[in-house]
């Protein structure tokens, strides 16, 4: 951007990744403040997350921790993996209309509403679909809480959180199904870690990554004056 702007000189600049700006933001402005251990989970067009640990975001040795789509949920492998990774390929908002489309190849019988339409199934669809019964939104969103409740039960078991929040395109009208995803969360998760944690929504919805990006030079700033 300081090519645009050529009497600029010497500016520093800072940039983090999507989901640790989300979680920044959180943490500073919005549902997660005043946190020390918390995640950040963006489900949108794919799936991320920002994760904060003792008061410390992760980045990684290449800058790419919470890159949580590749999270193996489901064994065996599968090569249709490989471009997004396993949990990315069912759960993200694309993941939901692609388990839709698998949903009408494998299941000829379904003559719902999804069969008579001339385009590909979107997720605000399956879920507008879900409270009328529709076996199609029922099995894709059912399979989605699942792997959501998986992956929660992973993060608190890594990380030991005591807040997670959900964020993206997703959540939005994946915010009712939260209870739904705790429950299946229980199932797999450290014990005792799992009454330390609370599931929200985030407060600062599609805002969040801004919140978190605008703070991010005076976060680095103080750190580095700590040196």
């Amino acid at each position: 951007l300081l090519k645009n702007y050529p009497g600029l000189k010497d500016i520093p600049v800072y940039a983090d990744s999507d989901r640790a700006c989300c979680l920044r933001g959180e943490v500073m402005h919005g549902t997660a403040a005043g946190t020390r251990n918390a995640v950040f989970v963006t489900v949108g067009t794919g799936i991320g997350a920002g994760i904060m640990v003792d008061g410390h975001v992760l980045s990684g040795f290449g800058a790419i921790s919470g890159a949580t789509g590749w999270m193996a949920l489901e064994r065996p492998y599968k090569d249709k993996f490989k471009p997004m990774g396993c949990f990315e390929y069912y759960a993200s908002g694309d993941g939901l209309s692609r388990s839709a489309k698998e949903y009408l190849e494998e299941n000829p019988e379904y003559q719902g509403y999804f069969r008579q339409q001339s385009y590909p199934p979107k997720s605000a669809d399956i879920f507008a679909h879900y409270d009328a019964g529709d076996p199609l939104s029922h099995f894709v969103l059912n399979q989605a809480i699942e792997l959501w409740g998986m992956a929660v039960a992973n993060y608190i078991s890594l990380f030991n959180p005591e807040m997670i929040i959900f964020g993206g395109g997703v959540f939005g009208p994946a915010v009712r199904f939260l209870p739904d995803i705790l429950k299946e969360a229980k199932r797999w998760a450290q014990p005792i870690a799992i009454r330390q944690v609370t599931l929200k929504a985030s407060a600062l919805e599609g805002n969040a990554a801004l919140f978190g990006a605008a703070a991010l030079p005076f976060d680095k700033h103080i750190k580095e004056s700590q040196l």
